[in-house]
């Protein structure tokens, strides 16, 4: 498996050629004013002496733009709390430059060319099968790119800036709650669903590793396209196969049909979804009553509004006063990991201020030396530093559907990590 996902990196770089400050969350922060023991930091691509300009590609349209325009709304409430503060480091605003990728790898190249030199930065860009397009030509380049993707792949990639626990994690943490709480000690029967592509394919790394910590094999796995409109056939098979529970790794776009169909043929398994598998119009759909019994999501953070939480209560503040331009209902997911996103990246960019270099090469220096960003119990923290010692959150949350509840679920348990999750080793 892991070959084939290099197969296709080396695809994607031919592809690639043929297409030609106020709360950053740096556990070494000290809210003192940072002049820097680099000097001021001069002009530069994506930098003009008072704004730093970052990119974002994502599908702003079509089927997955559910999912990149709350990541993006994420990402512009956080800098535009941050650039009433001052900007970076209290003095540099930021300036999103968005370009829709429409979850297409060459529209996505042909973005990140017309960018590159216009930016400091990419604080995101969306899609597990769109990062492997673009990886060869970001490591050329010397930029610098947050990964709106959880891939395990990502923790060693020193041009990048992942933030959460990964695919491989989620997949780990939500096999043990599932024999914690309705396995039983593993005599029911596991079974696996997942997309035929890169993020698939990360999904089934982390099931494999759940199968030998914790003692369960797969009675029965499947997989399907993205852009597939009959599941008829794979969920007959898991059916058949007398499946208890279903790991589901895919995309809302074909989601909403997967679970249609195995209601429609009376197969009623506890089905447990990757993160990106969730919006909320799921839940206020006919098959509201179906989820609400049988389905669980993965993902990472506290329950929306739990002020305990700090990084919740003054995630909440910011989107009042700071209302992003699309609507953005509460509790969703993706909007808090876009916003988590740039906290990241100031992170790193005030350290490329503090050294006085905001060049690509200046801000790929400062994602090796930036330490630990904390995000304030928002997710687990994550430890940049050098490549080597790069350590992702182990901590996922689980999350029931309840149609009433924000962005229409409930938690079950949220930010813990299991001790088979302590164990997932990053190559």
């Amino acid at each position: 498996m892991r070959r084939s996902r290099f197969a296709r990196l080396a695809a994607a770089a031919v592809l690639v050629a043929s297409l030609g400050a106020a709360g950053c969350g740096r556990d070494d922060d000290d809210n003192g004013d940072k002049a820097g023991t680099g000097g001021e930091p001069t002009a530069t691509a994506g930098f003009d002496g008072t704004t730093i300009s970052l990119g974002v590609l994502t599908p702003l349209s079509g089927p997955v733009a559910v999912i990149g325009q709350p990541l993006t709304a994420g990402n512009q409430v956080w800098f535009d709390k941050l650039n009433a503060a001052g900007g970076v480091a209290g003095k540099y605003k930021v300036k999103l430059v968005q370009r829709d990728t429409r979850y297409d790898a060459p529209t996505a190249v042909q973005g990140y060319n017309r960018l590159k030199d216009e930016t400091a930065a990419f604080v995101q860009i969306l899609g597990t099968p769109i990062i492997q397009a673009l990886l060869p030509q970001i490591t050329r380049d010397g930029t610098v790119a947050g990964p709106a993707t959880l891939d395990s792949e990502w923790v060693r990639q020193p041009n990048l800036t992942p933030v959460g626990g990964p695919y491989q994690i989620q997949a780990v943490n939500a096999m043990d709650y599932y024999l914690r709480t309705e396995g039983q000690g593993g005599s029911k029967k596991i079974c696996g669903m997942f997309q035929d592509d890169p993020y698939g394919e990360a999904g089934a790394e982390g099931i494999a590793f759940a199968e030998k910590e914790l003692g369960f094999k797969l009675a029965a796995s499947v997989k399907f396209r993205q852009g597939d409109k009959d599941f008829t056939g794979q969920v007959t098979q898991l059916k058949n196969a007398g499946c208890d529970a279903v790991w589901l790794t895919g995309l809302p776009t074909e989601a909403g049909t997967i679970l249609g169909t195995a209601a429609q043929g009376k197969f009623s398994p506890r089905w447990i979804a990757q993160s990106p598998v969730w919006v909320q119009a799921l839940s206020q759909s006919p098959l509201k009553d179906y989820l609400e019994a049988r389905f669980w999501v993965v993902s990472e953070g506290p329950a929306w509004g739990d002020e305990t939480v700090p990084g919740m209560k003054e995630l909440i503040a910011a989107k009042a006063e700071y209302p992003p331009k699309r609507t953005v209902a509460d509790g969703d997911l993706y909007f808090t990991f876009g916003y988590n996103q740039a906290r990241a990246m100031t992170a790193v960019l005030e350290k490329a201020v503090e050294n006085g270099d905001l060049s690509h090469e200046g801000i790929l220096k400062a994602v090796q030396e930036v330490g630990t960003i904390s995000f304030d119990g928002l997710g687990g923290d994550y430890e940049y530093g050098p490549i080597e010692e790069r350590n992702p959150s182990r901590t996922s949350s689980m999350f029931a559907v309840k149609a009433s509840g924000p962005f229409g679920l409930e938690p079950l348990e949220t930010n813990f990590a299991s001790d088979a999750a302590e164990k997932y080793t990053f190559e």
